[in-house]
């Protein structure tokens, strides 16, 4: 066999070896075992499989825009922006359309190459508003970068419309393990949330689905979050993995702050079990020193928002993000 044959006939094996860690039918044990394993081996081996399914030099930045904050009628019990609670956000309407897209612009001149819009929504409404979202998909769709949403529920034939004007992909998290799940939210079911991303994936619009860890779970409720979405039909092509960060006024305010290595345990883990989705590092990283963040990279983290404000908390901003990816010499992927 010649050098080149055999060097493709490698490539092909791999290749195959690769595909068959991408898997839908984990086991809850499997997925404990996974994450019990004793922390240095489980950052080595999500290295690996991140290696096998990635390039570790590439880190997407993503930016975040509330484009309606406040006002909602969930109790949440994790979010400053539900009505229910009295909290240090201001209600605000949705934003128009020209600012959106200078936003944007702005993130896209920081390096950003997708843009995600956040509507603080128990559920979209075919009215206005709605209208004006799609037009804010259209325009920033235009820019050429990714766009995504996060709205709340969503109807197939909503989904359709986004998907129609733009739209790349739509972040609705799970939040916890359905076993914990009515303690934080009792406004929508955990089947809703699986219902709409069903409506997403139907619609042909990629998904963007995780969790907050820090709410007073367990671990088996962790394990719990992991196991649903690495045994949905298809995995999330992203999955954010967000620290709590507890604010004033809300039900968690006085929850302790997730250490490091609670983050790395569950990115690692979500790398393991969905080899392929971009892990996104999310909500809490304000707090975390580049080399805490660089450990996260290392155990299988491959993208992160960036921008001044995730939402309504704070965040590094876009100069900070630039001088730790340059330090540590990752690009910003595609």
């Amino acid at each position: 066999m010649s050098t080149t044959l055999a060097m493709k006939s490698s490539q092909s094996q791999a290749s195959i070896a690769d595909e068959n860690l991408v898997r839908s039918n984990w086991t809850t044990e499997e997925v404990k075992d996974v994450f019990h394993t004793p922390l240095l081996d489980l950052i080595y081996r999500a290295a690996t499989v991140h290696r096998q399914f990635h390039d570790p030099k590439n880190v997407q930045q993503c930016t975040l825009l509330s484009i309606k904050t406040g006002a909602c009628s969930e109790d949440c019990s994790y979010c400053p922006q539900s009505a229910r609670y009295d909290t240090p956000v201001t209600p605000e309407p949705l934003m128009n359309i020209e600012a959106v897209k200078m936003a944007a612009k702005i993130a896209k001149d920081a390096g950003s190459t997708r843009f995600c819009m956040g509507a603080a929504w128990r559920e979209v409404k075919d009215n206005e508003a709605f209208e004006q979202v799609l037009t804010m998909v259209r325009e920033v769709a235009a820019l050429k970068m990714e766009v995504c949403c996060t709205l709340g529920m969503l109807t197939p034939e909503q989904a359709v419309k986004l998907k129609e004007a733009g739209l790349d992909a739509y972040n609705h998290n799970l939040d916890t393990g359905e076993q914990y799940y009515d303690q934080i939210i009792t406004t929508r079911t955990y089947q809703d949330r699986l219902n709409t991303i069903k409506n997403v994936r139907a619609a042909g619009i990629t998904v963007c689905c995780g969790g907050i860890i820090g709410m007073g779970e367990s671990e088996n409720d962790r394990i719990d979050l992991i196991h649903t979405l690495a045994t949905l039909p298809e995995h999330p092509e992203s999955v954010p993995v967000n620290a709590l960060v507890p604010v004033e006024g809300t039900p968690l305010a006085d929850q302790p702050v997730v250490s490091i290595w609670e983050m790395l345990r569950m990115i690692a883990t979500a790398r393991i079990t969905m080899p392929k989705a971009r892990v996104r590092l999310s909500a809490g990283r304000v707090r975390m020193s580049v080399a805490e963040q660089a450990m996260c990279f290392l155990a299988g983290a491959n993208s992160i928002f960036t921008g001044e404000k995730l939402l309504t908390t704070a965040n590094p901003d876009f100069d900070e993000d630039k001088n730790m990816l340059d330090l540590l010499g990752l690009n910003q992927g595609a």
